[in-house]
């Protein structure tokens, strides 16, 4: 990790601009370049360390990869990447909400609803900038309980979802009232205090997005490692998110109810 020198805090800033940029897709997936056009580009004035440094982190983290002659190429999307990103989220955040829910006090219901306000606001202003800030944080808010080290890898994962999000539209203003009633459904059975209702709405809103995204790169894809996630720790929703991504019939061939039926029912508690 950067230290307290002005090294220390070069490399900081520079990893976090850097990092910002290619989450946002200000430097687009699959991009080639070098250090000094990047640097350039990004209007960063630090010496080659900081920037060397920096690039290492990002590298580490799988959003740079190194090339000959110094060259780096920001990572690109790739069926493989979406797939495993989100069978990773789906398995770590089912778990982190249901640790979480029991533990939250009315304080924080008030502050989810207010970062849902804030969500709308942004989304009527066209704003994805400033929509991202409390999309993440109510996200955030609803995993918080699992402790400190799921919580940051679960935000590292979340920015890595938002280059996809990004990059595949999937937060398009036209479609922005469907994901909201998914954020709705999903507070809903928070505040009801259901754990386990919880857990497979933010189930079946995760399918939603990484859908959208795998049918952007690859329509005939079949998510065979997210079905199998899902059979592991939201077996309830099996069938619906099988539906979601085109195999949503059970071999007696009746489909179970949907969440998205069971979501019109009032939450219970648990």
């Amino acid at each position: 990790m950067p230290d307290g020198t002005r090294d220390g805090q070069n490399v900081q800033i520079v990893h976090d601009r850097l990092r910002e940029a290619i989450v946002r897709g200000e430097i687009p997936a699959g991009e080639r370049t070098s250090q000094a056009m990047l640097a350039k580009h990004l209007g960063l004035g630090v010496s080659r360390t900081p920037l060397r440094e920096a690039l290492r982190m990002l590298q580490n983290e799988g959003l740079v990869l190194s090339e000959p002659n110094r060259r780096i190429r920001i990572a690109d999307f790739s069926i493989a990447d979406v797939e495993q990103l989100y069978a990773m989220r789906i398995a770590l955040e089912v778990v982190a909400v249901r640790a979480t829910v029991p533990t939250l006090a009315p304080e924080a219901f008030a502050e989810l609803e207010g970062l849902m306000a804030q969500m709308d606001h942004y989304q009527r202003l066209d704003d994805l900038d400033r929509f991202a800030v409390p999309h993440a944080a109510f996200h955030a808010r609803l995993v918080a309980g699992a402790g400190g080290r799921i919580a940051a890898l679960l935000a590292q994962l979340f920015d890595h979802g938002e280059r996809y999000r990004r990059g595949y539209n999937a937060f398009d203003p036209a479609g922005w009232p469907k994901r909201r009633a998914e954020h709705r459904l999903l507070l809903d059975a928070a505040a009801a205090g259901d754990a386990a209702l919880a857990a497979d709405r933010l189930v079946l809103h995760y399918l939603q997005t990484s859908s959208m995204v795998i049918s952007g790169l690859q329509p005939d894809h079949e998510p065979t490692l997210l079905h199998t996630t899902i059979a592991a720790v939201a077996p309830a929703v099996l069938d619906e998110a099988k539906a979601l991504t085109g195999g949503g019939r059970r071999r007696d061939g009746v489909r179970r109810p949907s969440v998205a039926r069971r979501a019109a029912a009032p939450a219970r508690r648990r």
